[in-house]
């Protein structure tokens, strides 16, 4: 009967039930959408790099050597010996290696130097590789593929001239040994987006003409020249390590942290992104509390609501009371109606998230690299609409405590 009165009361306010129940379900998609999206960047930040089992660098610390290594922030403090490279290639634990060369740039878009290993073994979003939008990988040494953010932001197409500057926010640029665009890669949304990648032999051929950091006056080595020149790197910034098995990963870090003839530094890269995370992450924390006191708020207006039309309500009471309802039952009706209006907002949330999602996907994806799966609701967010309905209760707890001790004759009296 308790429930049957609260539904035909819930209908007769319709308008308000409604818009109540609305704030209500903006509210649950807005905090669930927070956190599909935090979920979704925490694994996209974690899947940056994945199938790389060691990033080797000079020795510095784990951040570091990630952020310069993978995310082309910062400067290494030094770079690895070419011979040191070949002795960690020729370890029987290696499976595979792909040597990375930073240091110059163009406009405001790191250069990197590596072998056409990298597009073999570089996997980002649990096993994804790259791959090309148009144009082929690099087939000549003055060839370049960039990544899709350079593309757009340049407007930059296959064929066109690219200019490298001699390392970063330099005015000295290799004008003498212009690079061609070649390819340009699908939008990944990791660093290798904001990245212009060509081989190690052309770092080599671009600085011949070089010396101690500084181009050497009035020298200028024409490219058929440079061409059948011996181009082998003298030393790289950083070096991605694939190994045979899993259970040589550790025994293999051990060796190049223990290297005698360099100070290297063999990092995990998961180990690192998580340690990394653990700094930058204070912002989903942040995201996650403004959803959260979005719900809250409109918890409180539905409280609100429900006390506004207590005064409305009055004379209904006064009836109930008056046919033999007991004060228990008005109070069991109006904390029923707060848990009905609080279910169905919290349902409704649901949907709308689900039907954002759907749309928001592809647009993410292919705009930001942000992927956040579709999938069926999780216990988190089932504890969370529960949570809601719940919550619902307890705030409706105040008016319906008030509402308890309305009198009959408070009731049926007409005020002037």
């Amino acid at each position: 009967m308790i429930m049957r009165l609260a539904i035909a009361s819930l209908g007769a306010r319709a308008l308000t039930v409604g818009m109540t129940i609305l704030a209500i379900g903006l509210s649950v998609a807005l905090f669930l959408g927070v956190e599909k999206v935090r979920t979704g960047a925490k694994a996209s930040f974690a899947d940056t790099i994945s199938g790389t089992d060691l990033i080797v660098g000079a020795r510095s610390g784990s951040v570091q050597l990630l952020l310069y290594s993978v995310f082309r922030i910062g400067n290494a403090t030094n770079n690895v010996t070419w011979e040191s490279y070949q002795d960690i290639a020729a370890r029987p634990e290696v499976d595979w290696i792909v040597p990375i060369s930073l240091g110059d740039s163009h406009r405001q878009f790191r250069v990197m130097g590596t072998s056409r290993a990298f597009f073999e073994h570089y996997k980002y979003r649990q096993g994804r590789s790259l791959a090309v939008s148009d144009g082929v990988i690099m087939d000549d040494l003055f060839d370049t593929v960039i990544g899709a953010d350079v593309a757009a932001t340049m407007g930059y197409s296959i064929g066109d001239p690219i200019i490298v500057a001699h390392g970063l926010a330099s005015f000295t640029e290799h004008k003498d040994q212009p690079f061609r665009v070649s390819g340009i890669l699908e939008k990944t949304g990791t660093p290798v987006d904001r990245t212009v990648i060509v081989s190690m032999e052309a770092i080599e051929a671009i600085h011949v003409d070089w010396k101690s950091g500084a181009k050497v006056p009035g020298q200028s080595t024409p490219a058929d020249v440079i061409r059948n020149m011996e181009l082998t790197p003298k030393a790289v910034t950083a070096v991605l390590v694939g190994v045979e098995s899993p259970l040589q990963i550790f025994s293999l870090q051990r060796a190049i942290n223990e290297y005698t003839e360099e100070p290297l530094l063999a990092i995990l890269p998961g180990v690192a992104l998580q340690e990394l995370w653990s700094i930058v992450g204070i912002a989903e924390t942040a995201l996650l509390a403004v959803s959260s006191l979005v719900v809250v708020t409109a918890l409180i207006g539905m409280m609100a609501t429900i006390f506004s039309s207590l005064n409305e309500r009055r004379r209904e009471m006064a009836i109930f009371r008056a046919m033999g309802a007991r004060p228990s039952t008005i109070l069991s009706m109006l904390v029923l109606e707060a848990m009905l209006m609080a279910a169905v907002g919290a349902l409704f949330g649901l949907v709308l998230l689900y039907i954002g999602l759907i749309i928001a996907q592809p647009i993410l994806d292919s705009a930001y690299g942000l992927w956040l799966p579709i999938n069926a609701p999780t216990m988190r967010e089932v504890w969370v609409v529960l949570a809601v309905i719940c919550a619902g209760a307890i705030v409706s707890l105040v008016p319906a405590l008030r509402a308890y001790r309305l009198s009959v004759a408070d009731g049926m009296m007409v005020k002037t």
